[in-house]
């Protein structure tokens, strides 16, 4: 059986990325990433770009089919990997699951689901 987001219950666990976007997570968390990592109904991934070696990322995202470009976003460009980590993680969960977080990484999210 396939694993699904379940936003009320998955909060928390945006939380923990939110905290620690590179590193160990735990098995709920990595489940999650697993589910929110893979192509959406619109056959879209989200993928982060590295503009330089270890100094720049940008959003991107990928149309499933041969040979495609990359579309890249570049009205932001990150300079520190946790961030940029942490937007592609808002990116994907929004759209995997419709509801924005608009918090930035320095801030903790709010208890409960902001719905």
């Amino acid at each position: 059986m396939a694993y699904t987001i379940h936003p009320e219950s998955d909060w928390l666990l945006a939380e923990e990325y939110r905290q620690n976007p590179i590193g160990h997570h735990s098995p709920n968390l990595m489940r999650l990433l697993y589910v929110l990592r893979k192509i959406n109904e619109n056959q879209t991934r989200y993928v982060l770009v590295m503009l330089e070696p270890l100094k720049s990322w940008v959003v991107g995202k990928l149309q499933i089919g041969i040979r495609k470009p990359v579309e890249i976003d570049n009205s932001v460009i990150y300079t520190n990997r946790e961030d940029a980590e942490w937007a592609i993680f808002c990116i994907r969960w929004e759209s995997n699951t419709g509801i924005p977080i608009s918090s930035p990484r320095g801030t903790p999210l709010p208890k409960d689901l902001p719905c």
